[in-house]
């Protein structure tokens, strides 16, 4: 046992649930060599392979599928009492942390976790920076952001997905639009008139797919859903928004909500940070805090 230590049973765990070498030594800070021969020194250990090498990525053995449990169980309880000393706390901590919002989130999340912040951790600082779907597990790997929302489901072993509520949408026009004041709103109506839908890589295709299988006649795509309100107000555009914004955009800009008469598939809504175990006192602080802002029912 004596070349036995937590970094180890840490460096386990991480492979198990990254079946990455790759992975796992961007989440301990390490480098792929260290992270091997951290490797090499497990499977003399327990005497067995552990982990083989295939072309989807590391394959535990059963030995490792009967291992993960108590280690991890001992690797969280080992954290625990650990980090009651170097806990974060929130109410004293002067640090900042940067996360990647879309337009949606900065609109309809991005004040809540704020305003939440001030008051929970009033020394600490947010930075934002525009998320970048294909780019954020990498930006998340190299230590650039802290964590990232977003709509689109991200299977990477690299990353921790932690579900937040699921997203609908509602139909939405400008105040003075001529037509669509009768409720409910049918499919005829909209079948009647030009609509605008967003294009990009957020994860929101729904509405877009739901207009094509019903026939609708799309007159415009942008990207942004942030541009809705602008493109609606004064105009006979029709839109489909993701509720929460077009919420906050009903009580901001000249535009009113209806129900859409034909189902819309929603998206599931998720923060990704770091796996736990390869996480700060204070981004396992921000993702629980993130978590309990975000994912209450409004």
């Amino acid at each position: 046992m004596s070349d036995f230590d937590l970094n180890l049973v840490r460096t386990f765990v991480l492979l198990y649930e990254t079946r990455s070498v790759t992975a796992t030594a961007e989440s301990m800070h390490l480098t792929q060599p260290t992270v091997s021969y951290g490797l090499q020194k497990l499977r003399r250990r327990f005497d067995d392979e552990l982990f083989r090498r295939t072309g989807a990525g590391l394959i535990p053995t059963t030995t490792a599928s009967e291992l993960y449990q108590p280690l991890c169980a001992a690797l969280a309880g080992i954290e625990g009492i650990v980090s009651r000393s170097d806990a974060f706390d929130a109410a004293t901590a002067r640090t900042g942390f940067t996360i990647a919002l879309s337009d949606l989130g900065e609109v309809a999340l991005l004040p809540r976790l704020l305003t939440r912040l001030r008051t929970d951790a009033p020394g600490s600082t947010l930075t934002v920076r525009p998320l970048d779907v294909e780019g954020a597990e990498a930006q998340l790997g190299r230590g650039e952001i802290d964590a990232f929302i977003a709509s689109p489901l991200i299977c990477s072993q690299r990353l921790a997905r932690i579900p937040l509520f699921s997203e609908s949408y509602v139909g939405m026009v400008g105040q003075e639009h001529p037509r669509l004041r009768g409720n409910p709103v049918t499919e005829a109506d909209l079948a009647a008139e030009e609509h605008v839908t967003v294009f990009g890589p957020n994860g929101h295709h729904g509405p877009r797919r739901a207009l094509n299988a019903h026939g609708m006649n799309v007159a415009l795509e942008v990207t942004r859903f942030s541009s809705l309100p602008y493109l609606l107000r004064g105009g006979e555009l029709v839109a489909m928004a993701p509720r929460k914004v077009a919420e906050v955009f009903a009580d901001t800009q000249p535009v009113r909500l209806f129900e859409v008469p034909f189902e819309i598939e929603s998206v599931e809504v998720s923060i990704y940070a770091r796996h736990p175990h390869a996480r700060s006192s204070a981004q396992r602080w921000l993702v629980e805090f993130m978590h309990r802002v975000l994912a209450e029912r409004k």
